[in-house]
């Protein structure tokens, strides 16, 4: 569904005026969206009119020409591949209209880094596109959406924000999405970046299903077994992303399962669960960073397991190896 909202709250507009910058607003759902029940379980219930409307009231007169595409209402930790395609669908088809100054997408938290990173991967204008939401529900007494929505907006519009790929834009930061993480369950500053100061970023494909590819994040721990690779491997997964300890470690046992994986042809890229630093492959052993990197492992640098998963999906997607997207 889309329409378009102007400046004035509770009014429509059948295009944008002349010299007012458009930005459309994507709305997926998430807790920006989310009211509470009757039991205090909150919900993805706001409408992205009734989302958008106190925001755009802040912006003076014909400042800005909102366009909303209220996409679905989900639960960011229940969003698949399937529904990454189709956000990437619509921020490439609401950018065909060069009205269109910029793209915001309000998303739950739980996974905006992997959508974030998905459409930066696929994102071939120059434009803006910057994610937001809330870390509390919209009905909230002290509601962090209305601020970061607003905030998000203005980037949008700004031409400063052009070609430097897509942004998150929360809790007063500005991110870029390759390498960002959410860092804290609760806090209003929910995101953070192991990415390096200068944002490195590869030229962007064009957009191929990821529906259907298989990755899957296996954990490493003190004692790990090789099962769960053989799980995976056996249930169809294409391609293996480790969280590993360390700067990229893993016990023998897993190493040795990792291996065979590897001489097997499948693709393998170890990230870590340490929340910072990069990963470099130094140590010896059956599951040590150098030995599997010897095999074709890839390191994931500064991506932490999420975001690979994503990185290594598109790899497979389109044929392009899996180096050049880290």
């Amino acid at each position: 569904m889309s329409e378009h909202l102007s400046v004035e709250p509770g009014t429509t507009s059948p295009g944008t005026p002349q010299g007012v910058p458009k930005v459309a607003v994507i709305t997926t759902g998430g807790t920006i969206a989310c009211t509470a029940d009757a039991n205090g379980h909150l919900l993805p219930t706001v409408s992205g009119r009734d989302l958008l409307a106190p925001v755009a009231a802040r912006f003076g007169a014909d400042a800005i020409n909102f366009e909303i595409h209220e996409l679905n209402r989900l639960d960011s930790s229940s969003i698949t591949f399937a529904d990454i395609d189709e956000l990437v669908a619509a921020v490439h088809r609401v950018l065909e209209d060069p009205e269109v100054v910029g793209v915001v997408v309000t998303h739950g938290t739980d996974s905006m880094e992997e959508s974030a990173i998905a459409v930066d991967t696929f994102h071939t204008d120059d434009r803006p596109v910057i994610f937001t939401g809330a870390q509390k529900p919209f009905d909230h007494p002290q509601a962090d959406g209305p601020e970061n929505l607003f905030e998000a907006c203005l980037i949008a519009s700004d031409a400063s924000a052009r070609g430097i790929g897509v942004l998150v834009v929360f809790g007063r930061a500005v991110i870029p999405a390759r390498g960002c993480t959410k860092w804290h369950t609760t806090d209003e500053l929910a995101f953070a970046t192991n990415g390096p100061e200068e944002p490195e970023r590869p030229d962007p494909l064009a957009p191929a299903p990821l529906d259907g590819v298989r990755v899957e994040i296996i954990p490493a721990y003190p004692g790990a077994g090789g099962e769960l690779v053989q799980a995976a491997l056996d249930s169809g997964a294409q391609g293996l992303v480790v969280e590993a300890m360390g700067s990229g470690n893993v016990g023998t046992a897993l190493g040795a399962a990792l291996g065979r994986a590897l001489d097997a042809g499948v693709p393998v890229v170890i990230s870590t669960r340490v929340p910072r630093g990069e990963v470099s492959g130094v140590y010896g052993g059956a599951g040590g960073g150098a030995t599997l990197a010897a095999k074709g492992a890839i390191g994931s640098r500064y991506f932490r397991s999420g975001q690979s998963r994503v990185l290594l999906a598109v790899s497979l997607a389109t044929g392009q190896h899996p180096a050049t997207l880290f």
